[in-house]
């Protein structure tokens, strides 16, 4: 019988807080590094496609996407708790709304879009991880994702971000078509 031996506990809390710090400036290899090829994260359901498979290069998909949308993107870490082989990351993610933030359905069509405000964000972030094989195999979150909206001017809307939010949308349709 082979029986898999516990990842150690600092080794599984280095690995979770360095998979979201790679959120924020990790190349594509790095990633390789820190996530499991079966890698899934659950949190992709409202993020571009490619973001939806398993393995680095979706988790580094989530990645870019982030960094399209929030320049100075960085995440301070401000407490991990470890319970075998599960971490909860607990962060405020910072950042400047610099470039559209697109949001997608279930299907991967393109859902909602937020016109860059220029604004600095800084908002509550709960990520927890599961590691196997010495590397992050699933991850999935609680956001304050109001906090974020009113930061960012999303809510409540004035008729002025409507109308910048439908340009940015159109825009981002056509570019997803090209």
């Amino acid at each position: 019988m082979n029986v898999e031996e516990p990842v150690p506990s600092d080794q599984v809390k280095s690995l979770a807080v360095r998979s979201i710090e790679l959120m924020a400036n990790g190349s594509r290899a790095d990633f390789d590094a820190v996530v499991h090829p079966d890698a899934f994260n659950r949190e992709s359901a409202t993020e571009p496609p490619r973001t939806r498979g398993r393995g680095p290069d979706a988790f580094y998909a989530t990645a870019v996407w982030l960094r399209s949308a929030f320049s100075e993107l960085r995440f301070d870490i401000e407490d991990v708790v470890v319970e075998g082989d599960l971490a909860v990351v607990y962060t405020i993610m910072k950042g400047r709304h610099a470039g559209p933030f697109v949001v997608y359905d279930e299907r991967g069509s393109i859902d909602q879009v937020f016109a860059p405000t220029g604004r600095v964000l800084a908002v509550n972030q709960s990520h927890w991880l599961r590691v196997e094989d010495g590397r992050v195999v699933e991850h999935w979150a609680t956001r304050d994702d109001l906090g974020q909206a009113v930061q960012l001017g999303w809510v409540p809307p004035t008729p002025l971000s409507l109308v910048r939010n439908a340009w940015a949308k159109r825009a981002a349709r056509r570019n997803a078509q090209s």
